[in-house]
């Protein structure tokens, strides 16, 4: 991979991890607290235990994709970026344009994928 575009996809990952630290931040502060007062209501309770939810498992999503945004990071620092981890292959510029996070080919990623529902089955 050419300089040029390494500092393309450092640059776009970066701006990218600044992003998502940002709607972490957001998230937390948005995060309604357990401690809040009691809601007597049924429907209230249940109502506000959804929203919470739904923030922790956003929160958990965003988590994930830092760790992504600087694994691909340190793969640009170590000169591995572009390279599948599972076969070594080269990952297509196509397929890293339309997401620079991505660890593997696409076959090895398919692999993967089918692994993981059939673990979960």
């Amino acid at each position: 991979m050419r300089k040029r575009e390494v500092e393309r996809f450092r640059r776009l990952l970066e701006a990218q991890l600044v992003e998502v630290l940002e709607k972490e931040d957001r998230a937390a502060e948005d995060l309604p607290g357990a401690g809040e007062e009691e809601r007597p209501d049924p429907a209230d309770r249940a109502t506000a235990e959804e929203v919470r939810a739904r923030s922790l498992r956003l929160h958990d999503r965003e988590q994930r994709l830092e760790g992504k945004i600087r694994a691909a990071l340190a793969r640009l620092e170590a000169g591995t970026f572009g390279q599948c981890v599972a076969c070594g292959a080269a990952i297509p510029p196509e397929r890293l344009r339309a997401r620079p996070v991505t660890d593997r080919c696409v076959s090895c990623k398919v692999e993967a994928e089918g692994r993981e529902r059939l673990a979960r089955a």
